[in-house]
Formats: structure tokens, sequence, C-alpha cells
């Protein structure tokens, strides 16, 4: 029969494995999220083109607004 040392047994592969599984699952969250944790997120952009030409000025706003 095999005998444990110290009446403990030894566990390091398991706990080596399930160590590993644990960082995978954080890894593989953050990727889901795409690094960001938290409430929600908003980004506003304005781009302003002017016409050399006919000297008209076009302004496009674009607002993002992301909640998960």
């Amino acid at each position: 029969m095999a005998e444990t040392s110290s009446g403990s047994s030894n566990n390091s592969g398991l706990y080596f494995v399930v160590g590993g599984l644990v960082v995978a699952v954080v890894i593989g969250f953050f990727a889901y999220k795409g690094g960001y944790i938290g409430g929600s997120s908003s980004t506003t952009t304005e781009q302003t083109t002017t016409s050399p030409a006919t000297g008209n000025t076009t302004t496009t706003t674009t607002k993002e607004t992301t909640t998960p």
C-alpha cells in the first residue's frame, strides 16, 4: 500500500491545475470584457473638414455610449 508522508496527501499537481484554470478564467473574463471593468463608457468624437475649393466647413459628430 502507498503511504503518505506526515499524514498528508501530495496534491501539488491538483493545486497546479486548479490554479492554472483560475488564471485562464480571469484572462478569459478580461478578454470578453475588452479589458475594461466598470459601469458605462461614453466617447464623443468631432471631426471638422474644410473644402479648399469652396471654403465650406463640414462638422461630423459621433457619440458612442456603451453600457455593459
